[in-house]
C-alpha cells in the first residue's frame, strides 16, 4: 500500500481541495479517518464530487464542527486510536487530516501522533496570506520532532514568490507548487490547476 498523507497549517487552508486534485490525478483512493460537523457537505464528500475517485468510509463521524476531542465528547464518546489504522487498499490512498497538525484527536492525542505512527509521507498545505511563514515553519518543525517524512509544502492561493521562498529556503523543505485561486471550482478547473503541482517529487514520495 502507498499512503500520502495531506495535512494542513490550519483549517482551510485548502487541504480539502488539494487532496482531491491529489487524489484524481494519481487515481488514488481517499479517507478522512475523523470528520467532524455534518451539516454541510462533509470533506469526503467534497472529494468524491471534485475527484471522482474511490472515497472510504470515516471511521467516525461526529455531529458538531470543531475539534474532534470535542466534538466527540459532545457525543458522548472517546476517539478510539485503535480505529484509525491505515486502511489496505489496491492502490495509492490519499488520507486528509483535520485542521492544523497539532488538532487534538483526544485528550491525550494529537493528529501529529497519529501522523507519527503511521509513518507514510506527509504534503503540508500552506495558504500564501499574512501568517504563513509562522504556521508553516512552526508545523514543518513539528513534524520533524516527532520523525514524520516531509514530501513538501504545497502552497494556496495568490502568487507570493517572497514568502514561499522564504518558507523554501528557511525551513529547508521542497516547494510543490501553488494552487491559485479559482473563481469556479469543478473538476475541470482543479485538474487543469494540478498541472502546477510537482507531481513527479510526490510521486517519488510513494
Amino acid at each position: 500500500m502507498k499512503t500520502l498523507i495531506v495535512t494542513g497549517t490550519d483549517t482551510g487552508v485548502g487541504k480539502t481541495v488539494f487532496a482531491a486534485g491529489l487524489a484524481a490525478t494519481l487515481g488514488a483512493d481517499y479517507w478522512k479517518p475523523v470528520q467532524a460537523g455534518l451539516e454541510d457537505a462533509t470533506d469526503t464528500e467534497t472529494v468524491a464530487a471534485l475527484s471522482g475517485c474511490h472515497v472510504l468510509p470515516e471511521a467516525y463521524r461526529l455531529n458538531m464542527p470543531a475539534s474532534p476531542h470535542l466534538a466527540a465528547e459532545d457525543m458522548g464518546i472517546e476517539i478510539d486510536v485503535n480505529r484509525l489504522t491505515l486502511p489496505q487498499t489496491n492502490g495509492p490512498l490519499v488520507v486528509e487530516g483535520a485542521g492544523g497538525v497539532m488538532v487534538p484527536l483526544t485528550r491525550k492525542l494529537f493528529y501529529l501522533d497519529l501522523f507519527a505512527r503511521w509513518q507514510a509521507p506527509v504534503i503540508l498545505v500552506a495558504r500564501t496570506a499574512l501568517g504563513t511563514i509562522n504556521h508553516t515553519a512552526l508545523s514543518l518543525s513539528a513534524l520533524r520532532s516527532a520523525g514524520c517524512p516531509i514530501v513538501g509544502v504545497a502552497f494556496s492561493g495568490a502568487a507570493e514568490p517572497d514568502v514561499e521562498q522564504t518558507i523554501v529556503e528557511m525551513c529547508n523543505v521542497r516547494h510543490l507548487g501553488r494552487l491559485a485561486p479559482l473563481p469556479e471550482l469543478t473538476r475541470e478547473t482543479l485538474a487543469s490547476a494540478f498541472e502546477a503541482i510537482d507531481l513527479r517529487t510526490i510521486r517519488e514520495a510513494l
